[in-house]
């Protein structure tokens, strides 16, 4: 994830990308239960941070580089569409078009593979990307959006916080990706794990 961006302009089309990918992630019984608002440039992106953030916050100097991201997606779920859906007559019968039913919130879940999606999308064409949270100001960022009631940010699971996903050209790079030796076993768990990056 990337912390530190420059203001470059993303072109349309790598967004349109972004996007085009994100809504053929899987979903609970095709629910698709969904919505992304995306905000683009100074003017808007401005909104996002002066909505959900404190002067303090963007004072700090460490935060510098996340505020130049030009684009800022925010995933929506929607609840009810699954409900909606566990409620017609194929899906009937399962119980789940009740909200309290579902051992695991797929409206969230499946929001969370697009954006998955929409992250690796960025990487793809040679941008930065982040997923983070909303600690503060959803309602009024909601409400200043115009977003309909029953569509909520994600939940970055397990953390209660809301999250966001930013996009744009990286600042100079720090860590490095770290290879599949470390991370992927065959047959059973590797008894001492190595250690980050070695």
């Amino acid at each position: 994830m990337v912390r530190s961006f420059e203001d470059r302009p993303v072109p349309r089309e790598v967004v349109d990308t972004m996007l085009a990918r994100a809504i053929r992630a899987p979903s609970a019984g095709f629910s698709q239960g969904w919505a992304f608002v995306v905000l683009e440039g100074p003017d808007q992106t401005d909104l996002f941070w002066r909505t959900t953030t404190t002067p303090d916050w963007r004072a700090g100097t460490r935060r510098a580089g996340l505020l130049r991201a030009p684009v800022v997606v925010l995933p929506l779920a929607h609840r009810q569409a699954y409900l909606d859906r566990y409620a017609e007559p194929d899906k009937a019968g399962s119980g789940l078009d009740l909200g309290d039913a579902w051992p695991v919130p797929y409206w969230l879940v499946d929001t969370a593979f697009a954006v998955m999606l929409m992250l690796l999308s960025a990487v793809d064409a040679g941008l930065g990307a982040a997923f983070l949270g909303i600690f503060r100001g959803e309602a009024e960022l909601l409400d200043t959006l115009g977003v309909p009631d029953g569509y909520r940010p994600v939940r970055g699971l397990p953390s209660p916080r809301r999250t966001v996903a930013l996009a744009g050209t990286r600042a100079p790079p720090g860590l490095g990706r770290r290879a599949s030796g470390p991370v992927v076993t065959s047959t059973r768990w590797r008894a001492t794990p190595r250690r980050w990056g070695r």
